[in-house]
This record gives C-alpha cells, sequence and structure tokens, in this order.
C-alpha cells in the first residue's frame, strides 16, 4: 500500500494512493465505518498501519467506486509528519560515495549521525542557506519508517518492525564538516536541513529492495545514481544497528546513506528520486 501525507486546508491529512487518486482517511472512515488515524503518525502510533493494509488488500479491486477522492493534478503532498521522535542518518554507505570522498569505508559500523525534528521540511518547501553557508550539499537517500516499538531486533527480523520506506534528501554545512571531521554532526543540524517525502511505500508494494535506484538530482540532472544492492549495510542491518543501542519507535526515520552529494545555491532545485516512489523535491533559498 502507498501512504501519502497531503495538505487539506489548514491540516495535514494521509490518504490511500490508489490509481493516481487520492483517498483521505477520514472519508474511507466514513464508507466503511472504520476508526483508522486520519494522519500517518497516528495510524503508526496506534498500531493501525497492519490493518489497513491488510483491508487495502482485500479491496483494493472493489471498494472505491463510492469514496470522495482528490485526484493527482489537485493534490498537495506534506512529509509524511512533523515531528518524529527521532530522525538517525548514516554515511558512506556506497562504496562509491566512500570513494569520492577518498576515505577508507567504515569496515564493521556505519559512521552515524542524529537530526532534529526542527531541521524537517517537507515537498516544494525551501531550503534555507544564508551568506555564510558557502559550501552546502544535497544528499538523496532511502529513509526507513520504524512501524513499532522495538529494541534490539535481530537481523533476520528488522522487516516486522518497518512500516515502510520514503524518499528523503539531507543537507550538510561541508565548510564545517571540512574543518573537523568531528564537526559531522553540526554540520547536519540546521533548519531546513532535512527533507521528508510525503509518501510512505509498505515492504509488500516493493518486490525487490536491492534493485530499488537512488538518485541525487539538481535542476532536472541526475548527478548521483546507484542501487540498493550496492550498499555496504542493507537495510535490515541497519534497523538491527540502531536498534542495539536504544528503543525506536512508530514514525522513527533512518537515511540510509547516499549514492553521492551535490552542492547546491540560491536558485537550485535539489531532488530525491527513487524508482517507484513520488519524486521529493525542494528549491534553495537565501536568507538573511
Amino acid at each position: 500500500m502507498k501512504l501519502v501525507s497531503l495538505k487539506h486546508g489548514d491540516d495535514e491529512r494521509a490518504a490511500v494512493e490508489h490509481e493516481d487518486r487520492f483517498f483521505l482517511l477520514e472519508e474511507i472512515n466514513k464508507a466503511e465505518g472504520s476508526a483508522w488515524g486520519t494522519s500517518i503518525m497516528e495510524i503508526l502510533q496506534q498500531g493501525q498501519l497492519e490493518e489497513l493494509v491488510q483491508w487495502y488488500q482485500k479491496y483494493r479491486d472493489s471498494t472505491w467506486s463510492s469514496i470522495p477522492f482528490i485526484p493527482s493534478e489537485e493534490a498537495i503532498p506534506a512529509p509524511l509528519f512533523r515531528h518524529p521522535r527521532k530522525i538517525w542518518g548514516i554515511g558512506m554507505n556506497y562504496v562509491q560515495k566512500a570513494i569520492d570522498l577518498a576515505s577508507t569505508p567504515p569496515e564493521h559500523e556505519p559512521v552515524c549521525f542524529m537530526k532534529p525534528d526542527s531541521s524537517l521540511i517537507g515537498p516544494e518547501e525551501y531550503i534555507q542557506l544564508t551568506a555564510k553557508d558557502v559550501n552546502v550539499t544535497s544528499e538523496a537517500e532511502l529513509g526507513i519508517i520504524i512501524g513499532r516499538t522495538c529494541k534490539n531486533v535481530p537481523e533476520e527480523h528488522a522487516l516486522e518492525v518497518i512500516a515502510g520506506f520514503a524518499a528523503t534528501l539531507d543537507m550538510t554545512n561541508q565548510d564545517i564538516h571540512a574543518r573537523n571531521p568531528r564537526f559531522l554532526q553540526r554540520s547536519k543540524v540546521f533548519d531546513t536541513f532535512f527533507s521528508l517525502g510525503p509518501q510512505l511505500i509498505t515492504p509488500d508494494e516493493i518486490s525487490d529492495l536491492q534493485s530499488l535506484v537512488v538518485e541525487t538530482v539538481l535542476n532536472d540532472e541526475v548527478i548521483h545514481s546507484n542501487t540498493v544492492s550496492r550498499m555496504m549495510y542493507h537495510p535490515w542491518f541497519i534497523v538491527s544497528y540502531f536498534s542495539q543501542m536504544m528503543t525506536l519507535h512508530p514514525g522513527d526515520v533512518i537515511m540510509t546513506g547516499t549514492p553521492g552529494s551535490v552542492r547546491i545555491q540560491q536558485g537550485d532545485v535539489a531532488e530525491c528520486r527513487i524508482s517507484g516512489f513520488m519524486k521529493l523535491q525542494n528549491p534553495v533559498a537565501e536568507v538573511e
């Protein structure tokens, strides 16, 4: 199933994407007499996703004619949610990325960092730079969305705790990081330096995770491209790894690394493209 967050009046509401149409959960609830949450975070926190997926699989070919919908050309995407409890990222998860940085790939444990939810923006919202931000980069990444509270998850059971996947963009102030590698965390925490896509695709919709293509795009030009199969750390390992450190909660986001970064400046449009996903793009503005 594909769940999407859409702007609806003054709110951001969850919708099911079906045949290029979007059905708000509140409209589905009215038609079906159900009581599913009307935001994606509510659905995750209330443990409703599995039941909702089962409902969709059962009725996907029969129940839609009587439910009002939003056509694709009228849908305004929003981030999946605004305030996840945790946003994790890892670095140099593609061998080629490490080569490009002239760095040795980590052998046993990934490089990791966290971002605050104050850094989070959604589709088409501005990445904001200041005049001092001379060398800021954008990186497209496949994001993992945690679906249930979990701790010490074995790698072979990681799929059981995942709600699905999302497109993300990770921004970095490379001048700060270049001064000292220990400043990696600081270089990534600024406002607007994390973009979360509008679409949650559940694992049952992805027939071959390894074949997904992740692309860093700038001004409609593909700058870097690679497949999940070329990650050093598989998404299941990544989930297990972070769950060994701390309890993971519904809605936690884990970025899985980028095929490559690109420098951005005022007037650019940064974009994450992942095969089968809605594109995630953000314009770049300079602020005082």
